[in-house]
């Protein structure tokens, strides 16, 4: 009994790190996002931060055009961003996770 508790926590300790080496990684996960005529574009990591933002000078002129594509396209960013970050995440906590039924829904 006390071998597999051992064993459980050792399989514990190793998915800590294994998901903070994820994180770490995350911040060189870049993506990026642009508006569908290509005037502003984003960059941002896979941990959610904004690393760049390119805006066209045609939307320096429009402040609420600029306001708008910015709320657009940081959101669409930001969602991207969260989806990977969730999933690889999700994969390694999975991944460390003793088998027990049912608990494939939690980790979704």
């Amino acid at each position: 009994m006390f071998g597999d508790m051992m064993g459980m926590l050792g399989k514990l300790k190793e998915t800590q790190e294994k998901v903070k080496a994820t994180k770490e990684r995350m911040n060189t996960v870049i993506l990026d996002e642009q508006s569908p005529d290509q005037l502003l574009k984003v960059s941002i990591t896979a941990n959610r931060t904004i690393k760049s933002i390119t805006i066209d000078d045609s939307l320096l002129q429009d402040k609420d055009q600029l306001e708008d594509y910015l709320i657009l396209t940081l959101n669409k960013a930001i969602e991207k961003a969260t989806t990977i970050n969730e999933n690889e995440l999700a994969a390694v906590a999975k991944e460390g996770m003793p088998n027990i039924p049912g608990m494939d829904s939690f980790l979704k």
